[in-house]
């Protein structure tokens, strides 16, 4: 199974390449403003995208997915899976996803730090092959331009828990890429940087079927 992960499109997926594989996996951010205009945009361009199953999670900067919960089922294409403290199961592999970030509740998708998130980090089940969050774990792939790490503290918590072997996000333009440790891969897939100009590939993951 050939994964594509990508995070934090800001509107400008129109620009990006790509890649042919299975599963295409999109950590959230993908308007910027998160009006209604935006958001069907980015809908239409992802569904008309090749790969058989397409997994999306929101991010703090959609706010049409969080102030309209209620449509979304009117909106989103068939062949669009979307993760909000959900999962799904593709060829025995299992994937869960959730939008949620640390934050004072001025974004969608904000929780307070603490008890108020881990609410929503304990949903997550054991035997879950990949993780799929907007906000990165404490410490990994989180760091902004001026060295201050954003990540969530109970998060990176609840994958080491777990032994989580795959935890896909962004949130956190400046620090894409990826990082190996003892159980798990963590991947930043933000497809932008600081400056919010498109220019980060997409990162692929390769995944032997259960």
């Amino acid at each position: 199974m050939k994964i594509i992960c990508i995070s934090d499109t800001h509107n400008l997926h129109h620009e990006m390449d790509i890649p042919a594989g299975d599963v295409i996996i999109h950590a959230g951010d993908f308007t910027d403003s998160g009006s209604k205009k935006e958001t069907l945009d980015f809908l239409k361009w992802y569904s008309n995208l090749e790969h058989e199953h397409k997994i999306l999670v929101a991010g703090n900067h959609d706010f049409y997915f969080e102030k309209h919960q209620d449509k979304l089922d009117n909106i989103i294409p068939d062949n669009i899976t979307y993760l909000h403290d959900s999962g799904i199961s593709i060829n025995n592999v299992n994937f869960w996803g959730s939008p949620y970030t640390p934050g004072n509740g001025n974004w969608a998708f904000n929780r307070n730090r603490g008890s108020d998130i881990l609410k929503h980090w304990n949903k997550i089940p054991k035997n879950i092959d990949f993780l799929i969050t907007h906000s990165p774990p404490y410490t990994v792939l989180d760091e902004l331009d001026n060295k201050r790490h954003i990540g969530c503290e109970r998060l990176f918590r609840r994958i080491n828990e777990l032994k989580i072997p795959h935890h896909i996000f962004g949130h956190v333009h400046d620090d894409y890429g990826i990082v190996r440790t003892k159980h798990s891969v963590f991947i930043n897939a933000s497809s932008v940087d600081g400056k919010y100009r498109q220019i980060n590939a997409p990162l692929v993951v390769h995944q032997l079927n259960s």
